[in-house]
């Protein structure tokens, strides 16, 4: 199984993430071993994940994600599904 991870940093910014042990790399992370921005900004918490049965699928997950706006992150995050689909909606 493969994850698409999202962590509440330091100063309450979210970090997006990929790994197939979730456990793992937070403790990656909350060591300094993970990326660069979450040895600057360590994690507080994890906030969600979500699997997938490969790891092509996950990492088109995590790209979509990563491209979110913050209103649309914590949405997922909360499970506000109608928020959610609200903030999707193309404004052009």
């Amino acid at each position: 199984m493969w994850y698409v991870y999202i962590l509440v940093c330091e100063g309450g910014s979210y970090y997006v993430g990929l790994t197939d042990d979730v456990g793992r790399r937070y403790r990656e992370h909350s060591a300094g071993k993970g990326g660069h921005y979450t040895r600057r900004n360590p994690p507080t918490k994890l906030a969600y994940q979500e699997s997938f049965q490969n790891k092509e699928t996950a990492q088109k997950r995590e790209i979509q994600i990563k491209r979110w706006v913050r209103a649309k992150k914590k949405a997922l995050i909360e499970g506000k599904i109608v928020l959610l689909q609200q903030l999707s909606i193309s404004r052009d």
